[in-house]
């Protein structure tokens, strides 16, 4: 006896993918550079050092003495010595108006007169005088002035150059699904299948 047998064979559906990759290029173009320094600018002012030495006095205690000195202390011991000397004439003259009071005044007057010489004692000195030679200093004097300057910048930038293609997928059925089904030892009766035996 054979027994009915139903045979099916199918066949599944395949999709086909096609794809093209994104293409993306950059490019950097460099800048245009402009970048200037002005040097920076140094001024200097110097007044010098000055030295005075003043060593006038120094010179008068050795006796070296310029002719304007000589005549101004001339001029000032006969000047001194004038007064002096009316000042002794006004005292005579007031001791010999008084000689009715007794008294030698002439005689006291020409003693004094005798000490007009008198004598001198000298010890030990020191030539010239401490302190005689004058010393002034003025030092240098020295301003430094800077003048600075920033730099200048004129560069330009440049900005990037950016190409972007997408990427595509192409999706397609490469095969599609299948169904078969056989049938063995079966008869069609009206509108249903009647198994044989």
């Amino acid at each position: 006896m054979e027994l009915p047998q139903i045979r099916m064979q199918s066949q599944l559906a395949k999709i086909e993918m096609t794809t093209n990759p994104a293409i993306q290029s950059i490019e950097q173009p460099g800048p245009d550079l402009d970048i200037q320094q002005p040097p920076a600018e140094l001024h200097i002012t110097r007044t010098p050092s000055m030295l005075y030495i003043d060593q006038t006095e120094a010179r008068a205690d050795i006796d070296l003495k310029s002719i304007r000195r000589r005549v101004e202390e001339f001029a000032q011991n006969g000047y001194q010595e004038w007064l002096n000397g009316i000042a002794r004439r006004s005292q005579e003259g007031n001791e010999l108006m008084r000689i009715e009071n007794g008294g030698n005044a002439i005689a006291n007057i020409a003693k004094q007169n005798g000490k007009l010489f008198h004598t001198f004692d000298f010890n030990i000195g020191y030539v010239p005088k401490a302190g005689s030679v004058k010393l002034e200093y003025v030092p240098t004097k020295l301003d430094i002035q800077w003048e600075l300057h920033k730099p200048v910048n004129n560069t330009i930038a440049r900005k990037p150059i950016i190409d972007y293609q997408p990427g595509t997928v192409d999706i397609r059925m490469k095969q599609y699904q299948d169904l078969k089904i056989d049938f063995d030892n079966l008869k069609y009766v009206g509108t249903n299948y009647e198994l044989e035996i």
